[in-house]
């Protein structure tokens, strides 16, 4: 008896944690992928894309999938999050002129305004251009 342990909008997310359970020796199976390949409208009205485990591994399968190993990606692939050259904290990537870009859209209905990519640290407020 298979029983679903997640359910998914997109396939791929489907496909990503199967391999990964399958990888821990748990046999998974996605179901409904090709009917949300076909309709992806109906996903929400099916109930998604579900995966699906023997009912015996059920509990194992949960615990595998509520893991976060976020840390791991990081510590294997290193962060590319810029510091702040004055206190060290992460900068922030933000959009400059955005709001008046957009309402010259509305005015002229042509975008002249330029924006532009700046670097902001939340801690001490210092920017820099990127």
């Amino acid at each position: 008896m298979l029983v679903t342990v997640a359910r998914y909008s997109f396939p791929w997310e489907a496909q990503i944690n199967r391999a990964r359970l399958e990888a821990e020796g748990i046999p998974a199976f996605v179901a409904d992928e090709q009917t949300i390949n076909m309709q992806w409208l109906y996903s929400d009205a099916l109930g998604g894309v579900r995966l699906q485990v023997p009912s015996a591994c059920e509990e194992r399968a949960r615990e595998l999938l509520s893991e976060d190993r976020s840390a791991d990606l990081e510590t294997s692939q290193g962060s590319d999050v810029p510091l702040c050259p004055v206190c060290c904290a992460e900068m922030q990537s933000e959009r400059r002129g955005r709001r008046w870009a957009f309402l010259v859209f509305l005015g002229i209905d042509f975008p002249l305004f330029p924006t532009r990519k700046i670097l902001r640290c939340g801690r001490c407020g210092y920017e820099q251009a990127s």
